[in-house]
């Protein structure tokens, strides 16, 4: 399962918000279930930002969005209200050669 948090962040925070987000994501990746993450920027509008991670489910996601809850704390004012877990319908690997 995909997990995408999106995020519009003042230039002026952008480094802090970077750092935040770094410390965000390794408390998830130390919770059962994580596969990985990434913290992305948008190209054409860099005021949006996403923390992206994947899951073995939604229920892991969900638990480790209560033990990540400090380490999120900072970011949820620039945090869009939006869904964010969403469940794998089609996946397409790169084919290996």
């Amino acid at each position: 399962m995909l997990a995408v948090i999106r995020y519009t962040v003042p230039e002026a925070q952008a480094q802090e918000f970077a750092q935040q987000a770094h410390a965000t994501l390794d408390t998830l990746a130390a919770q059962p279930g994580y596969l990985r993450g990434r913290l992305a920027r948008s190209v054409d509008e860099p005021n949006l930002w996403a923390l992206v991670s994947e899951w073995e489910g939604a229920g892991f996601y969900r638990r480790a969005l209560s033990a990540a809850r400090m380490a999120m704390y900072p970011l949820m004012i620039l945090m869009l209200n939006e869904p964010s877990a969403f469940e794998d319908v089609y996946t397409q690997d790169r084919a290996l050669q």
